[in-house]
C-alpha cells in the first residue's frame, strides 16, 4: 500500500510563517509537520510515499529528498500554482499511487496527531469505496463535517481529520483539473460507499499561528511531564 501526503496548499491563514515555507514543514517540537507522517506510515510499514507539490514545494525537496535518510521512498507530484484543491491533487496523483494496487492512504501535511495509520491498514474496501477518519469536534469547527456513517439518525456531525483510505474507483468518474474533496465525500457518504469511524486521540489542524503556538505548548508540557 501506498500514501499520499498533501503538502500543496499556499497557507494563507498562517502567514507569514508561511511567506516562504509550506505549511507541513512548520515545526512541532522542533520537527516539521511532514516528518512526523513520514515517521508514522514507516512505522506502519508503508515506505512508499507520494508528497504533492505547488507552493515553495522546493523546501520539501530539499530536506526530504528521495526519502532514504528516512527509510522510505518518496515520489513527488507537483501540481500548478494555486494548486488543485484536495481532490484534484489526489486525482493528479493517481498514476503514481496506483502502480501496484488499488487502495491508498491519504493524509493532510498540516495536522498534527498520534492515529496509528497500521490500523487502516486491516480495512478491505471494495471498488469506488472510501473511509474516512474523524474526530471530536474543535473550538474552530463546531458545526462539525459528517456523520458517522453508521448512525441510524444521522444529527450528530464529526470534524473530517484529514485522513482517509480511498479505493482508486473512487475518484474513476472525476475529471481532472482543481476538484474539491467535500462534496464528493458527502455524495458517496449519501450513496453508502463511504465508511467512517471516530478517533479520540490526539489530533490538531494546524490552520492558524496560534494553533502552531497551543501545540507546541502542549508538547512542551508533555515532555516536561
Amino acid at each position: 500500500m501506498k500514501a499520499m501526503i498533501l503538502a500543496a496548499g499556499r497557507g494563507k491563514r498562517m502567514m507569514p510563517l508561511t511567506e516562504k515555507l509550506p505549511k507541513p514543514m512548520l515545526k512541532v517540537h522542533g520537527k516539521p509537520l511532514l516528518a512526523y507522517h513520514i515517521a508514522r506510515l514507516k512505522a506502519a510499514g508503508i515506505i512508499d510515499i507520494v508528497i504533492n507539490l505547488a507552493w515553495c514545494g522546493e523546501v520539501i525537496i530539499e530536506h526530504f529528498a528521495d526519502g532514504r535518510d528516512f527509510g522510505v521512498n518518496i515520489q513527488y507530484c507537483h501540481e500548478q500554482e494555486g494548486g488543485l484543491e484536495t481532490a484534484g491533487g489526489i486525482i493528479n496523483a493517481l498514476p503514481y499511487l496506483t502502480e501496484q494496487y488499488e487502495e491508498f492512504i491519504v493524509i493532510n501535511g498540516d495536522i498534527f496527531t498520534d492515529y496509528d495509520v497500521s490500523a487502516l491498514k486491516q480495512l478491505q474496501l471494495n471498488a469506488g469505496e472510501a473511509h474516512l477518519v474523524l474526530v471530536e469536534n474543535p473550538p474552530h469547527n463546531e458545526d462539525g463535517d459528517f456523520c458517522l456513517a453508521h448512525q441510524v439518525v444521522n444529527t450528530q456531525k464529526y470534524t473530517f481529520s484529514g485522513i482517509g483510505l480511498y479505493n482508486r474507483g473512487f475518484f474513476d468518474m472525476q475529471a481532472a483539473g482543481v476538484v474539491a474533496l467535500g462534496p464528493l465525500l458527502r455524495n458517496g457518504l449519501t450513496a453508502g460507499v463511504v465508511s467512517t469511524e471516530l478517533y479520540l486521540g490526539q489530533w490538531s489542524d494546524i490552520g492558524t499561528p496560534q494553533r502552531l503556538l497551543d501545540i507546541n505548548a502542549q508538547q512542551e508540557l508533555n515532555n516536561v511531564g
